[in-house]
């Protein structure tokens, strides 16, 4: 016992005079690991420069590969017909306006309108009321855990957003209808919605808090009317700030000389079901391909679908893809959108950035990798309008976006097929474009998972 003893104090010591490969002073930046890791810079010439160039330039403005800054070619082969561009401005409602510019455009085709737009307000309204009540009832469903449950803690940490997916734009216009943009219009607050958002999120958290208490003396009986009557006070508070920040949504207006209400305006101008016309699909290559994946709360309304996709290899994709543009069908699109991205141009492409010879480091993670590693996912929403086919390949494609007609080239983006291949995740479908084997994967029971997963990013 003494020599177990003497030989683990004898260790102890070591390991504070840091001696051996495995040392507290190998694990830790102690002076001897400092002095190693400095030898990454040497102070040469070539470092010198690009250290005086930094201390006042970007990195993104450096990485510019001068040998492909010459603009892509701007022709495709493929394109659906759209009229104009959109500005979500200071928002994070691409979800949204990427959802209705795909129902702008059929409506347009569909009616020979000229410039057209729904009201991305009128939605916007509904869906921060929905997912305030979505968080509520949540509340209420799991106020028998533990505040460090890890449910809970994501609840409380994600009350509301204006981030979102196509499945809330299909629950939305199918519960509330669509208007025309001058039924109601943008606001100061629609169009910047971060201070909003901050007051929205405590309200919630602080009502969300009075849900999980239980009043003295109430019977378990009583429990349960008087949680519901607790939450329609608390969506009085919001709905009263989101009609002081948005207005108030019309029950019923008047376009073009006849007078509708916003569900009726939606049969009408567009009819069908997004709820079941529709298939979501997804690139997502840290997970088998040919399943079918739910994710919990990934979703705007309580009652809603959660974002429910069938993964597939980027081939398929595309197939599907380029028969919907065909088709002259635009689709909501989404990607890791500053990845590679000339702003100024409007073109991403693996190819706009030496990162590698500016900062001396090779970034080799694959998508999957990337993924698993929170480096990349779907953050941002476009309306995918066109692709080059060359020798029945496409070289090329081109969203609709919504940042303003002075951004990117002309308000669109042109992806390279490679940069496609590794930053595009989400397309969403019309049936009739979806080959029987992928339709036929939608009657598996999906594979749910957990609301902190990865791909539980809402397009902003």
């Amino acid at each position: 016992m003494k020599k177990l003893l003497f030989s683990g104090l004898s260790l102890g010591l070591g390991l504070l005079l840091g001696g051996g490969a495995n040392s507290a002073s190998a694990q830790n930046l102690s002076p001897e690991v400092l002095s190693a890791v400095a030898q990454g810079y040497q102070g040469t010439s070539a470092d010198k420069a690009l250290r005086n160039a930094l201390n006042t330039t970007a990195i993104n403005t450096l990485a510019i590969n001068a040998e492909n800054a010459a603009m892509i070619d701007t022709e495709f082969s493929d394109r659906v017909k759209t009229m104009g561009i959109t500005d979500q401005k200071q928002s994070g409602r691409c979800w949204l306006f990427t959802g209705l510019n795909v129902l702008r455009a059929a409506a347009i085709e569909k009616h020979g309108l000229g410039m057209f737009q729904f009201s991305q307000n009128y939605n916007f309204f509904y869906d921060q009321l929905e997912k305030a009540n979505l968080f509520l009832q949540a509340v209420i469903d799991t106020r028998n855990k533990p505040m460090e449950d890890r449910e809970v803690d994501w609840l409380f940490s994600n009350p509301i957003s204006d981030g979102g997916t196509f499945t809330g734009v299909a629950n939305l216009v199918m519960k509330y209808g669509v208007v025309p943009a001058e039924a109601m219009p943008e606001t100061f607050v629609s169009n910047s919605t971060s201070q909003m958002a901050s007051q929205l999120k405590n309200l919630l958290r602080q009502g969300g808090l009075k849900l999980r208490e239980t009043p003295k003396g109430m019977k378990a009986k009583q429990l349960p009317e008087y949680l519901q009557s607790q939450k329609v006070e608390i969506l009085k508070d919001v709905y009263h700030v989101l009609a002081l920040c948005l207005g108030v949504p019309p029950s019923t207006f008047q376009w073009k000389g006849k007078t509708y209400t916003p569900q009726e305006f939606y049969q009408e101008m567009v009819g069908y079901s997004l709820n079941t016309d529709y298939v979501m699909l997804m690139n997502d290559p840290s997970r088998p391909y040919y399943q079918v994946y739910e994710i919990q709360y990934d979703r705007h309304l309580y009652d809603g679908q959660n974002w429910l996709y069938v993964n597939l290899p980027v081939e398929r994709i595309k197939e599907m893809a380029i028969a919907s543009i065909k088709g002259n069908d635009a689709m909501y699109f989404s990607c890791d959108v500053a990845k590679f991205l000339d702003r100024t141009k409007g073109v991403a492409d693996l190819n706009n950035f030496d990162y590698d010879s500016l900062l001396g480091f090779k970034n080799t993670m694959d998508k999957a990798q990337r993924v698993q590693t929170h480096a990349s996912g779907s953050s941002h929403a476009m309306t995918l309008i066109a692709v080059d086919i060359k020798d029945g390949k496409p070289v090329k494609w081109m969203v609709e976006n919504s940042w303003g007609e002075r951004a990117g080239y002309k308000g669109n983006i042109i992806m390279t097929d490679e940069w496609f291949d590794n930053y595009m995740f989400r397309l969403v479908v019309d049936r009739q474009y979806v080959p029987s084997d992928v339709l036929q994967m939608l009657s598996k029971t999906p594979i749910q998972l957990p609301c902190w997963d990865p791909m539980f990013l809402g397009e902003e």
